[in-house]
């Protein structure tokens, strides 16, 4: 009777049986989708934080401080202008050709930014990834943050620029906030895909800039979208009608422009790409990322 009841009670149960029975669970183990996100929204003051820091310290070194975030996009705008606009004459037969460029390129370099920084999310932050425990997507997500903040300071020059160009402030310019919104939940998506196969594969940010300066001469960022229409088969045209970045950079376009052209001459069609594309790269980017997560900071 002794020996009975000085018996171990966890004696021949297995590991995981014994794991179970004192609530222990594997270390780094992915935890469920609902309760990942549930610690990503408390961790949401962590991303706000960590993106305002990454903002100011990517201009701590320069002696113009975070004017740079302006001057950049306004400096690339000046050289494309000259190229395209004076020498190669895309302007020709075109409505403030200015304002139409200098919009295409802000908005084109808020994705190109985001992702370019997005592919090393991952492997460029391991120490705080190994040392700290936090939901992983916390990285891309302050990524894509930080960059939605230099946005808003490129707007605000953007502005400046469509109404020294002769723009009138309409209502149209409303449909702004949605359009740079579903940009920003495309990002964050995009972002997280490349995040991961950044930790992956190390070499992607050598590839990145080739990617991204393809496809900123695929959306119509220098010249008019109509010499797509006019250049392309019908079938090329409207694959391209699809292509995630002329859409938002048209939508961008039309808010602020009254004369700016559409490929597809169809603006509801457009803004149901531009939503389309905001909910499959935003929720399939996130899930993409979720199942990796037991993965980083590992090997």
């Amino acid at each position: 009777m002794a020996n009975t009841a000085l018996a171990d009670p966890d004696s021949g149960l297995s590991p995981a049986q014994l794991a179970a029975r004192h609530g222990l669970r594997v270390a780094g183990q992915r935890p469920s989708l609902g309760r990942y996100s549930g610690q990503l929204w408390k961790y949401r003051h962590f991303i706000a934080a960590y993106s305002n820091a990454k903002l100011t310290a990517s201009f701590s070194n320069a002696r113009l401080g975070q004017l740079w975030q302006v001057l950049t996009p306004l400096t690339n705008a000046a050289v494309y202008y000259l190229i395209f606009g004076l020498v190669l004459e895309q302007s020709r037969g075109m409505d403030n050709f200015i304002a139409y460029l200098t919009t295409g390129l802000f908005i084109f370099n808020f994705t190109q930014t985001t992702v370019q920084q997005g592919t090393q999310a991952i492997s460029g932050n391991l120490g705080l990834i190994r040392a700290l425990h936090f939901p992983r997507a916390c990285l891309p997500l302050a990524i894509t943050a930080t960059q939605f903040q230099q946005l808003l300071g490129s707007l605000l020059v953007l502005v400046g620029i469509v109404l020294a160009t002769g723009e009138p402030i309409t209502l149209a310019w409303l449909m702004l906030v949605p359009a740079v919104l579903l940009q920003a939940v495309f990002n964050a998506g995009l972002t997280m895909v490349v995040a991961r196969l950044g930790a992956k594969a190390t070499d992607l940010k050598q590839v990145m800039p080739f990617v991204l300066r393809a496809w900123m001469y695929g959306s119509g960022v220098l010249y008019s979208v109509k010499l797509f229409s006019e250049n392309l088969p019908g079938w090329a045209t409207a694959l391209v009608q699809f292509n995630p970045m002329l859409v938002y950079i048209e939508l961008a376009r039309v808010s602020l422009l009254e004369n700016a052209p559409l490929l597809n001459d169809s603006l509801p069609l457009t803004w149901l790409v531009a939503v389309g594309w905001a909910v499959v790269m935003g929720l399939g980017g996130y899930l993409y990322f979720w199942r990796g997560e037991q993965e980083y900071g590992r090997g």
